[in-house]
């Protein structure tokens, strides 16, 4: 168990609870540690008395709180008991001592308060924390002449000491934490992006990033492939549920490989069904050829899959071209897709072409024809569609 996982660790913890733990033991910790060093350089300047004992108890009680949280599973103690502790204990030692000069503006520690607070809590349950410190700023400014008057007697060189450590060490303790998050929000965000791109099309992500609501484009020409496995059911019978996921996940991670190759744009899994566009979001001239081929790779790509359990998977693959609508719906769990005749057609496509081949329609061919040798299959009924002219797409011509 690493230190990320110690502090309060409870089992039913999220990643980011745990996060947050070892960000708040970070901090309680580092200021222990440094009101331990305060307490003994007060103890050479001062000895004994108030200014000596107030950062000692800062460490005791924040010290205690961990224990209290470690105990109880629950942070919140140490949150809570070291923003209280750095918000006035650091003020109440700039009044032991006296004013803003002879103190060394031991106040900047205080400013660590709302910065946890910041770092712990939304911004608007931090705002309190804050004008808490202005509120104590404000007080120490204008009695200031009170505190000096009532303060000990500082030389010019510890004052200078006291300048240096406080500005400096502060403002590197809040550097550090502020780097801290900030690094881990750049993080999150970079994995979210990183997330998103893999559900949407990199132009769609960016404008929906910047509107809620309705994306729909209706492009007057591309391409659309859908491929499907013959026969999955007794293909899958005798395999565990793990094996069909994993050999599933092996010839389609080579789709998306070849996907990534061409430019196109995968749209979903349906099951064993693998649906891809070209020329969307994205309009192409040469969409019909690009897809074409995908289509003949990710055919030939398929023979170097091993079989299992003597068996092989095979595909039957279909195309179509012309205009479709494409886009985002709905407000959860969204995801890019395609509408029209066009992909209905291409649906028919695969259902009605024959293994091992790609099926493709006369808006394909009359694209593909000039650049692929193409068989003509005739005219056959399609379901809902009544009798079509297809093809299949036999290979490049040379």
């Amino acid at each position: 168990m690493n230190l990320r996982t110690f502090f309060a660790y409870d089992l039913n913890d999220t990643d980011e609870i745990r996060l947050e733990k070892f960000a708040a033991f970070l901090v309680a910790g580092s200021c222990c540690l440094a009101a331990i060093v305060w307490t003994a350089m007060y103890y050479i300047v001062f000895g004994w008395g108030l200014t000596t004992l107030l950062p000692l108890s800062f460490a005791i009680l924040v010290g205690f709180s961990l224990f209290i949280s470690h105990i109880t599973k629950n942070h919140k103690y140490a949150i809570y008991t070291q923003i209280i502790c750095i918000l006035y204990i650091p003020t109440f030692i700039q009044w032991s001592i006296g004013g803003v000069f002879d103190s060394g503006f031991v106040l900047a520690w205080a400013f660590l308060g709302p910065i946890c607070a910041l770092m712990f809590f939304p911004v608007r349950k931090s705002i309190p924390w804050f004008l808490l410190f202005l509120l104590n700023v404000v007080i120490t400014v204008i009695l200031n002449d009170f505190f000096v008057s009532r303060g000990q007697v500082v030389s010019e060189d510890t004052r200078l000491v006291f300048f240096i450590m406080n500005l400096s060490i502060s403002s590197i303790v809040i550097y550090i934490f502020a780097s801290y998050y900030v690094a881990a929000a750049v993080r999150e965000r970079d994995n979210a992006n990183k997330l998103l791109l893999n559900i949407l099309p990199k132009e769609i992500a960016s404008i929906l990033k910047k509107n809620e609501g309705t994306i729909a484009d209706r492009h007057e020409s591309a391409s659309v492939l859908f491929a499907d496995i013959v026969g999955s059911t007794p293909l899958f019978s005798n395999l565990d549920p793990g094996e069909v996921v994993n050999w599933l996940n092996e010839i389609f991670s080579m789709f998306d490989n070849l996907v990534d190759k061409y430019g196109l744009e995968k749209i979903k899994t349906i099951g064993d069904n693998y649906m891809v566009a070209s020329g969307v979001p994205t309009p192409r001239p040469d969409h019909a050829q690009a897809l074409a081929h995908f289509a003949l790779d990710m055919l030939a790509c398929l023979k170097d899959i091993p079989a299992r359990n003597k068996k092989q998977i095979e595909f039957r693959v279909g195309i179509n071209s012309g205009p479709l609508v494409a886009g985002v719906i709905g407000k959860r769990k969204f995801q890019y897709d395609l509408w029209g005749d066009t992909v209905n057609v291409a649906s028919r496509m695969e259902s009605h072409g024959e293994v091992g081949k790609v099926h493709i329609s006369k808006a394909s061919f009359k694209l593909l024809k000039d650049d692929f040798d193409c068989l003509p299959r005739g005219s056959i009924p399609i379901h809902g569609k009544g009798t079509m002219e297809t093809w299949y797409l036999i290979s490049q011509k040379v």
